[in-house]
């Protein structure tokens, strides 16, 4: 008993005989077709461990990325099979959202923290509230200084347009710098970017390396600037005043009757003399825009290429398919369903450190774990289920 009451009167006491909980994550490998990425590197599973927790990672998570379990292993994470890697696991982190059958012993309340495709996924959403999990949507990320680091749609979207623009490259049949030779000059190739977002941006500055002579057009007045600071020339419509297209969070809106028919001529006259032309345009929530008409594409010449980083939302080009080389009136026209994937170390180990930068800004070090505040803007612009519901606004609206 004179042990019992030295062991309770000291200030230490409490932590053996209440510890607090270590937080643990589990990385999966992910099963959507064509995904290569992975949600956690050597890199963020040494960072995590810095913070407290334990890592977990299924064997195989990063062989697309060319990360070996062996790196995990080395980093200080548990390699093992998916059903221990999620046993007691109270963060799943993942490039796409885990099946919600396949969560099978997660702990009470866990958090599935993934890029989630809320829209297009909403009956998965659903299965996440009725398992009791606390899905977050990283691509719900708020547009605010603050959250850029943990921004997935930027870190992929730049990595998508220089993609873009080497994949067109390698369709084109030609060369894309001008060169003086003996025999000769070869004329510099002409690439038009469509959409002057993040990737588009990206794109007008990989097309410039290259050596092309570039342009680029977008329904954000704002983006103007943007264009001719990169070198590249700015196709906009003036006629049509009063339309600056801008929307929420510094995405593109709905253009007006007026504005599409108005940009369409404009556009119409432009393409047919591009070489390379790369479309980039999305609206949350909605089917890509579609921006370039079979009629636009008969007006180019034969050789020419399209590529449209769209496809998997509908496309901007009439007739491009997802992973398929399109031939329509002599034109090349390309996309992917996945464009991240095609450059999956790069995008992987971005994406993860949008993951750990998200993570760590609200760990907890009292509680061991990252606690969200409710009045939060972050926590209410991506959390979509908590407490058996769906509670996020824009699902709910």
């Amino acid at each position: 008993s004179g042990a019992q009451s030295r062991r309770s009167s000291s200030p230490r006491s409490s932590s053996f005989l209440f510890p607090i909980k270590v937080t643990k994550l589990a990385v999966l490998r992910e099963t959507a077709a064509g995904e290569t990425r992975v949600s956690a590197t050597p890199e963020t599973v040494k960072k995590f461990i810095a913070l407290g927790a334990t890592v977990a990672v299924e064997a195989g998570a990063g062989a697309g990325a060319s990360i070996a379990d062996a790196d995990y292993a080395a980093a200080g994470a548990a390699v093992g099979k998916a059903a221990e890697v999620l046993k007691g696991a109270d963060i799943v982190l993942g490039v796409q959202g885990p099946d919600p059958k396949a969560l099978k012993g997660v702990a009470t309340g866990a958090w599935i923290v993934a890029g989630l495709d809320p829209f297009g996924q909403r009956t998965r959403v659903d299965a996440y509230a009725a398992a009791g999990v606390e899905a977050l949507a990283m691509e719900f990320m708020p547009r605010i200084t603050r959250a850029q680091s943990m921004d997935i749609l930027s870190s992929q979207s730049n990595l998508s347009g220089y993609k873009a623009v080497i994949e067109a490259a390698s369709a084109y049949g030609r060369a894309f710098p001008m060169m003086m030779t003996a025999a000769g000059t070869v004329s510099a190739a002409r690439a038009f970017i469509m959409g002057v977002g993040v990737a588009g941006l990206q794109a007008i500055a990989t097309a410039r390396r290259l050596g092309a002579q570039v342009s680029a057009t977008d329904v954000r007045s704002a983006t103007k600037e943007q264009i001719e600071s990169l070198g590249a020339k700015a196709i906009f419509v003036e006629a049509v005043k009063g339309i600056e297209g801008e929307g929420a969070g510094g995405y593109a809106t709905e253009m007006s009757d007026e504005y599409k028919a108005a940009q369409a001529e404009l556009i119409s006259s432009h393409i047919a003399k591009q070489d390379i032309v790369i479309t980039t345009a999305l609206i949350p929530g909605r089917a890509a825009p579609r921006l370039i008409t079979d009629a636009q594409i008969a007006t180019m010449k034969p050789g020419s290429v399209i590529f449209d980083l769209a496809v998997a939302q509908g496309g901007n080009v009439e007739g491009s398919k997802p992973d398929e080389i399109v031939v329509k009136h002599g034109v090349k026209i390309v996309g992917y369903s996945n464009t991240p994937a095609h450059l999956a170390a790069d995008t992987s180990a971005l994406f993860s450190r949008n993951l750990y930068n998200f993570l760590s800004a609200f760990w907890d070090k009292d509680a061991g774990k990252p606690v969200l505040p409710d009045d939060d803007e972050i926590t209410a612009a991506i959390r979509l289920t908590k407490d058996g519901k769906v509670v996020n606004d824009r699902l709910l609206a």
